[in-house]
């Protein structure tokens, strides 16, 4: 039994069999390709479906070496890629970028690069910007899936030997069924028609764990309701839009607040970027307003900061309220708690 993340509400334990996991962890491991011996650095949490599948069980099962991180640190996680040659690292969008801040000498960088194969990212959508700033340093390509607690937890994974794109979670792994779904359960159908993940196979739990009515929400006629939605490109490749619970409407139009954070994270003073939608302070205009919390320094004042978006972006996209922030708060697997951002005061 796992517990979900908890980034928009309460945990519940997901219930999951041996079946569910064992054959999860053996098809990670044919993902990665055979190779004589791997090295894996672990410094996702165990007690996470990431952690736990798709490096420990699956890194068993190819009997390769697992080297093991109390807590994450980028400086430490890069000193043990070079002291332990590393040839596979999994990570959250937040421990690439804080590798990314790292001064790192290109002597040790195109060490790490030589022995690392595979750099696997998950948990939530990695922003295009850090995808293309980390293969231009490492010179290794990330290769992103999508999963979740309930689907023990890979889903879709980006097949090794064809070009990644950026921005794309990629396709389903073996034995696993995706489609997409409007509100009102029908098809989603053609490339670019955003709708709901669902997901069929044997990685799909039994349900939550004394939640019947939580289980009855997302289990429906042997499909698990996610509660991302997400596109595909005519080749079948997925990119995961947003979580339909953070879907801001504003003027009557969609905003998806991963659209703006990417576009936030070209901004050479922005590190991490978190947007979510407030209730407008004025009803009579309705809608949400946008916040759009930077961490980091503060090399930019908040209005110059939103000037430089309205630039960029249509006029019912660009955030109105900005809260520069040290720091975002993450869960031990490093996921940005939207939620607690909406409990925290909202600035004038």
């Amino acid at each position: 039994m796992l517990y979900t993340s908890g980034t928009t509400g309460r945990p519940k334990g997901a219930e999951l069999t041996h079946a569910n996991v064992a054959l999860n962890a053996l098809t990670c491991h044919k993902m990665y390709g055979e190779v004589e011996h791997d090295v894996h650095l672990i410094a996702l949490p165990l007690f996470h479906s990431f952690g736990q599948t798709v490096q420990m069980n699956a890194g068993l099962a190819a009997r390769a070496t697992l080297v093991l991180m109390p807590r994450f640190g980028a400086g430490s996680a890069l000193a043990l890629m070079r002291r332990h040659a590393v040839t596979f690292f999994a990570g959250v969008p937040t421990m690439y970028g804080a590798l990314l801040a790292e001064n790192v000498p290109e002597a040790e960088r195109a060490e790490i690069a030589g022995n690392l194969r595979i750099a696997g990212s998950g948990a939530s959508p990695l922003p295009v910007e850090i995808h293309r700033r980390f293969e231009e340093r490492f010179g290794v390509t990330v290769l992103e899936g999508y999963g979740l607690s309930e689907t023990s937890p890979a889903v879709t994974f980006t097949p090794r030997g064809e070009p990644a794109r950026a921005g794309s979670v990629g396709r389903p792994v073996w034995g696993v069924e995706v489609d997409l779904i409007a509100e009102d359960g029908t098809p989603v159908k053609g490339p670019d028609a955003i709708g709901e993940i669902v997901v069929r196979g044997h990685n799909v739990m039994k349900g939550y764990y004394r939640r019947p009515e939580a289980t009855s929400e997302v289990l429906r006629d042997g499909w698990f309701r996610t509660g991302d939605l997400a596109r595909r490109d005519a080749d079948g490749w997925l990119y995961v839009v947003d979580r339909t619970k953070d879907l801001i409407i504003r003027g009557g139009f969609n905003v998806y607040p991963r659209e703006i954070e990417e576009v936030l994270l070209t901004h050479p003073a922005v590190n991490t970027a978190a947007v979510l939608g407030v209730p407008h302070a004025e009803p009579r205009r309705g809608g949400q307003g946008l916040r759009g919390p930077r961490p980091g320094r503060r090399t930019r004042p908040e209005q110059e900061l939103i000037a430089w978006c309205r630039e960029r972006m249509a006029g019912y996209k660009y955030p109105r309220l900005v809260e520069f922030r040290d720091q975002l708060p993450t869960n031990a697997t490093g996921k940005i708690l939207k939620r607690e951002l909406r409990a925290a005061p909202t600035a004038p």
